[in-house]
């Protein structure tokens, strides 16, 4: 063999073991997104996604998101005796004054609901009319006996009216109309949240703000903030008193659970606690406590406690002291011994080394973790209070559950959104401040 055959094999070795490399690579790069794509076919037909789609409402999805914005006004009629009525979201809260109503009724023997557009709703005394601009006008007869009967233009009934033997409803653009035996019901909306400030029987409704200003200034600033903080239709008391439950929950919850962690972590630890068996006893009670939820310790101290903030309050603290005790462990065995050697020098006992030597070294994880959590805990107190009956959140579950008054959903989740920008910027100004001593934001 010559020279330079003897030279050459280990260059040919070093070229095969690239070429398998960069094989490897290939196959790799192309092998991952594959079994990506394999595994989100499974889910999209797991899931039955395409039948999902297929059922579902845009309809019903634009009437949830208008309502949030939205209001309705109700005109209901008794057909058993005439008697109308009007309120808003039809809440006895937001009802008129027997007969009042708002610029657009027309109230007495016949009534005159003028939906704007030529829409016009007019109950007679037996028969009710709908004029509708390009359709017609429809008619309905109730009655005890006989159901609903109704007279539609010739021609094909649309989609957006829906008769039957007892029931009669119109919906368009301008407003709806329900007809049954019994009652006779007319919904129109309105941009906004109204009575959001006053109600109907406050002597400040209707007011703007020059007049409110004056009335003011005339000695009434007392008044006037009563009838708004008292609002029976917002609540804006109780709705700032569960703000304040739901902010104590994640406070309590959270300090509590970082004063009960950090002595406890110190069992945890390699260099502070030689016992092996209680080690690991520790650690997995700091395994156990933050693998069981917080929605499931709620659910548990519920059984035992009842509902309220505190069993809240108590479920975070639960499984927050598991997250902080695994922290803290492993922020203690990383201190540096060179510092508490020299506060044993200077003849401190142990917990005064453990005070001066080992606490000033984990106080940044400690305070930074601690606000962190704070923040997050914020959000998962809104879910907990719904579930302990406390809280922002119980108020958010009631006006889901009742599935008319969305736009105190769209209200609670404003405040919620609020709540937790204000607790980003507070716990980050907190940490700025104790920890690096800054007295302002650097990027506001």
């Amino acid at each position: 063999m010559t020279h330079t055959d003897i030279s050459s094999e280990p260059h040919m070795h070093l070229k095969a073991d690239m070429a398998r490399l960069f094989y490897r690579k290939r196959l790799i790069n192309f092998a991952l997104p594959l079994l990506l794509l394999s595994y989100l076919t499974y889910v999209f037909f797991a899931f039955d996604v395409p039948d999902l789609w297929a059922k579902a409402s845009w309809k019903n999805a634009n009437t949830l998101v208008s309502d949030s914005y939205s209001y309705k006004t109700h005109v209901t009629r008794d057909n058993r005796n005439g008697e109308v009525r009007v309120a808003i979201e039809g809440e006895r809260k937001g009802a008129y004054l027997a007969g009042e109503a708002p610029a657009w009724v027309t109230l007495g023997e016949t009534t005159v609901i003028d939906l704007q557009n030529g829409h016009e709703v007019i109950f007679g005394p037996e028969t009710i009319r709908y004029t509708i601009p390009g359709y017609g006008v429809v008619r309905a007869t109730p009655s005890r006996s006989a159901g609903v009967q109704v007279e539609l233009p010739a021609g094909e009934v649309p989609e957006w009216i829906n008769a039957s033997k007892n029931r009669l409803s119109i919906t368009t653009d301008a407003g709806r109309l329900t007809i049954t035996r019994n009652r006779a019901e007319v919904f129109r909306y309105f941009t906004g949240w109204e009575l959001f400030f006053f109600t109907l029987d406050s002597p400040y409704h209707g007011m703007g703000p020059v007049a409110l200003l004056q009335r003011a200034a005339q000695g009434e600033a007392g008044a006037i903030w009563d009838a708004f903080w008292n609002n029976k239709m917002w609540r804006h008391a109780d709705v700032a008193w569960a703000m304040g439950e739901t902010l104590l929950m994640a406070v309590l919850g959270t300090f509590g659970a970082g004063i009960v962690a950090l002595p406890v972590a110190f069992l945890a630890t390699r260099n502070f606690m030689p016992l092996r068996s209680l080690r690991f006893a520790t650690r997995r009670l700091f395994d156990f406590l933050r693998g069981v939820d917080s929605l499931i310790w709620t659910v548990v101290l519920a059984r035992a406690f009842g509902p309220g903030p505190l069993t809240g309050a108590l479920a975070i603290l639960i499984t927050d002291t598991g997250t902080f005790g695994k922290i803290f462990s492993e922020a203690l065995e990383n201190v540096d011994q060179k510092q508490i050697e020299g506060v044993q020098s200077t003849g401190a006992k142990p917990l005064q080394r453990y005070r001066f030597g080992v606490i000033p070294q984990i106080t940044p994880v400690l305070l930074s973790q601690l606000l962190y959590f704070l923040e997050s805990n914020t959000r998962s107190a809104t879910i907990i209070g719904a579930i302990t009956g406390g809280g922002i959140g119980l108020l958010l579950t009631q006006a889901i559950i009742t599935q008319k008054d969305w736009e105190e959903v769209a209200y609670y989740m404003v405040l919620i959104v609020l709540m937790v920008m204000v607790m980003d910027w507070f716990s980050g100004w907190l940490r700025r401040r104790l920890i690096t001593g800054e007295t302002e934001s650097a990027n506001g």
